[in-house]
């Protein structure tokens, strides 16, 4: 990997030409719990500086590269500045003026398609690309934009195979059954029993004075995880099987949050240089972390479609 440095200097033209580019602009001012002043603020405006240099390394090998642009930012994307930062966000990948839908909210899915490039999108919740195992949830838009042909769709909506996840336990420990959610924890040789409190809706319900929706923030042993946060750290109900009593009130480890983005075990622990990282830099980078399932499964299609077309180039 290389660092190019302030991307605002960047001169895309001079960067070695690549098949894909992937980016996701701080998403700070998108998020529903930013500020929410939208591709305006200061951090989240940098989309336009991707976007740039993504133009300028098309002009400088004939149009040839990238290929495929892959952008990705929180559900909030979907309704800043009135709803009209996602319209922006499609036409400047579109290079055209996308009309905003007569509902006035954009689906979960959709396309735009008509030129070049064709342009796709999705919102992907990551508690539900995991197989038999449950990951914390996790709702984040990918917009998929396909320089070279029509095949944007095939990218983001073609069925495929998810890619199966590390092994849930480390050393000395055991799978967990199937289709138990549990199976994201140190479950040891003891089976836990795991009630996820919902913080958000817990602050919300204890607001308004709503006692019943308060006592069901608490979670259900079923209930995927919350979102993980950089800014937070999730405190969840913990016992083991038959023994209520000797439960109690934790909060994730590092190993613990690493599963439940679908990552290997330790994928945080080392710095490029080879030194730990403290604890707390561990959890705020898995709390903006993409959720390695959906990554793997919009690559893969990025790989097939690639590996198509070079095949019929032969």
């Amino acid at each position: 990997m290389v660092h190019l440095g302030d991307i605002t200097k960047v001169d895309g033209g001079k960067i070695p030409p690549v098949h894909v580019i992937t980016f996701g602009s701080p998403c700070q001012n998108l998020s529903l719990i930013g500020n929410r002043s939208g591709l305006a603020g200061a951090k989240s405006s940098l989309f336009y500086q991707a976007f740039r240099i993504i133009q300028e390394m098309r002009d400088a090998t004939d149009n040839l590269y990238p290929a495929i642009a892959v952008w990705e930012n929180v559900m909030g994307a979907f309704s800043t500045n009135d709803r009209m930062d996602f319209r922006a966000v499609l036409s400047a990948f579109s290079d055209t003026e996308v009309p905003m839908p007569p509902s006035g909210r954009w689906g979960n899915a959709g396309m735009v398609r008509g030129g070049t490039p064709d342009v796709c999108w999705r919102l992907m919740d990551a508690q539900y690309w995991a197989d038999t195992r449950r990951l914390a949830r996790r709702q984040r838009i990918f917009v998929v934009a396909d320089f070279g042909g029509r095949r944007a769709a095939d990218i983001l909506f073609k069925p495929r195979p998810m890619l199966p996840l590390p092994p849930p336990c480390g050393k000395g420990g055991r799978t967990a059954a199937e289709g138990d959610r549990t199976a994201s924890f140190e479950t040891g040789r003891q089976i836990p029993v795991i009630h996820p409190f919902q913080c958000f809706r817990m602050r919300g319900a204890a607001k308004r004075q709503e006692e019943t929706a308060f006592r069901n923030s608490f979670g259900l042993p079923t209930d995927p995880f919350p979102t993980l946060l950089a800014s937070d750290v999730t405190p969840f109900a913990f016992w083991y099987e038959g023994d209520p009593e000797g439960g109690c009130i934790r909060f994730l480890t590092e190993t613990e949050s690493e599963r439940l983005m679908g990552l290997p075990e330790g994928w945080t622990k080392y710095g490029a240089d080879g030194m730990e990282i403290r604890p707390l830099q561990r959890y705020k980078a898995l709390g903006n972390a993409i959720a390695l399932p959906c990554a793997d499964y919009i690559m893969a299609g990025i790989y097939e479609v690639l590996a198509d077309r070079a095949g019929k180039e032969e």
